[in-house]
């Protein structure tokens, strides 16, 4: 016999106490629950559920999985692990900011995740802000990425790096993050709102896809189009005019806004205004980044070491992995591996080339890619605040010439790279428009090839099969971090009234969900000035 009584746990939640006076136990709820189950057998999780609290199956109210994850440890005995909360009484907690009255409209720049999320929370205050964007809108955003890889003709405007919805929409969409945040289920809820898949709310490693995150970004601008927000796409911020340390205008290339508030998510590769807010006198510093190259592998090879016989089960993800180790007295690590994809285009200046990773939401490619990256330190450069910046360029440039001046990418096997020697040509490189074959030694520094070399030989270590002979590097990764870190206090302003320095290209954010709970921050932080 088991009573239920609903008490009020927090906003927007129950808690159920279960009193089954047969068993003389007390049950509270929410209660969250860790199975493991075989791969193929996860149908009944009621009944696990059940088993593990020591209840009837027909006892447990309701079931929410919170979070979805693979224990590929020991390869002969895989399990999916599921963490499920039980009788939850509600929606994950969530957040709104309270309604608040702004002196001046704000302005936000950049409709990456920080501008979006950080325009999303000025809405819901009522105080829709001006939110400008360099680059076009998604589709034709989508149509100048398209023609860039198809034919080498670069729009500096709009690209990879620059267009709605920022540099991680033409990513894997990953959503995982190491940041532990209030704002974590709000974000994630509202990616879902707008139509990322519902499983990013549970699974350990979530990922929307580029495709899936391509959609949502898009539908939640028109839905802030509906709450007031004004979008100017192809609008460059290119000057700042203040008054008495205040900031007073923006100066664009469609004209001047006057603005006392400016909220600047303007995204790692936005260098020119980098260099126009440091000769405006925006305190900011050098700060530790990586750079290296991208692998690929098989998926199926990356499977099989990963899951042994259970690989290609229909019940597991595509495998993926991450990677750490020192080398040449360096970081190496492993960064952004996207499962079932492709290695893309991300240049955003005439006569550079720069590598990153994509896949869909169904990571249904041949091809495995992932950056090896060596960390770098403001030592490693001159004093001059953009001096990390420019060495980015610098090696960007160099990897054009290399690749042939028509945005080829430098591309090495392994077994070259590694001079070990070996097959080739049992996988091809993915990068379009394509890659020249070439001594990726000759394009970075000595110690930067030789971590990533030493690097790589203690992966393939750790994973059977990662430094094959026939596996492809292509290059240069460059942009995995801004290289900059504009200063700000706790009120997140900077040393310009008025100028809040916001997500990663400001260097307070490393990927789609802290850029976006950075923006919901400095959001807040301009409504309580």
């Amino acid at each position: 016999m088991v009573s239920i009584k609903i008490e009020k746990c927090f906003v927007g939640k129950e808690t159920a106490v279960w009193y089954n006076f047969s068993m003389g136990k007390k049950v509270e709820f929410p209660r969250q629950i860790t199975v493991k189950v075989r791969p193929g057998r996860e149908g009944d999780l009621a009944a696990l559920a059940a088993k593990e609290l020591g209840v009837g199956k027909k006892e447990i109210q309701s079931l929410r999985v919170i979070k979805r994850s693979v224990d590929a440890r020991d390869k002969e005995a895989v399990r999916l692990v599921y963490c499920l909360e039980i009788n939850g009484g509600g929606e994950m907690p969530s957040y709104a900011p309270a309604k608040r009255a702004l002196k001046s409209r704000p302005v936000v720049v950049g409709c990456g995740p920080a501008g979006l999320f950080a325009a999303y929370i000025l809405c819901l205050s009522g105080n829709p802000p001006i939110l400008l964007e360099r680059g076009g809108d998604m589709d034709s955003r989508v149509a100048a990425v398209e023609r860039f890889e198809s034919t080498g003709i670069l729009d500096c405007s709009t690209n990879i790096q620059f267009g709605e919805g920022g540099a991680g929409t033409f990513s894997d969409g990953k959503l995982n993050t190491g940041i532990k945040s209030p704002f974590l289920p709000f974000v994630l809820q509202t990616l879902h709102k707008f139509g990322a898949p519902e499983e990013i709310l549970y699974t350990a490693n979530p990922h929307a896809g580029t495709d899936r995150l391509r959609a949502a970004v898009k539908n939640m601008r028109l839905e802030l189009e509906k709450m007031g927000c004004e979008v100017r796409f192809n609008t460059c911020v290119t000057d700042i005019i203040t008054r008495n340390g205040a900031l007073w205008a923006l100066v664009t290339d469609r004209g001047e806004i006057p603005c006392q508030t400016a909220l600047f998510a303007m995204g790692h590769s936005a260098r020119d205004t980098f260099e126009m807010l440091l000769a405006r006198g925006l305190s900011m510093e050098k700060k530790p980044f990586s750079l290296g190259a991208r692998i690929e592998h098989l998926q199926a090879d990356m499977d099989a070491a990963n899951y042994g016989r259970f690989a290609g089960h229909p019940s597991l993800p595509v495998s993926s992995y991450k990677l750490s180790t020192r080398a040449a007295g360096r970081g190496v690590y492993s960064f952004c591996v996207c499962p079932g994809g492709q290695v893309v285009a991300a240049a955003s200046e005439e006569g550079g080339v720069v590598t990153n990773g994509m896949s869909f939401f169904a990571r249904d490619g041949e091809n495995i890619n992932g950056a090896i990256l060596v960390s770098v330190t403001p030592e490693d450069f001159d004093p001059h605040p953009l001096a990390g910046m420019y060495f980015q360029r610098e090696l960007e440039r160099k990897a054009f010439a290399l690749g042939g001046g028509n945005y080829f990418a430098p591309a090495q096997t392994l077994g070259d790279f590694l001079k070990t020697g070996g097959e080739k040509g049992r996988l091809s490189p993915t990068y379009r428009p394509g890659v020249k074959e070439c001594d990726l030694h000759s394009l970075f520094p000595e110690h930067i090839s030789r971590a990533m070399a030493e690097g790589i030989a203690a992966f393939g270590r750790k994973i059977p099969g990662f430094d094959a002979p026939h596996v492809w590097l292509t290059g240069p990764e460059t942009r995995s971090s801004s290289p900059v870190k504009m200063h700000r206090g706790g009120d997140f302003l900077s040393n310009i009234s008025g100028l809040y320095p916001c997500g990663e290209g400001a260097g307070w954010a490393g990927g789609i969900m802290s850029a976006a709970i950075d923006g919901i921050k400095v959001a807040e932080a301009i409504l309580d000035a």
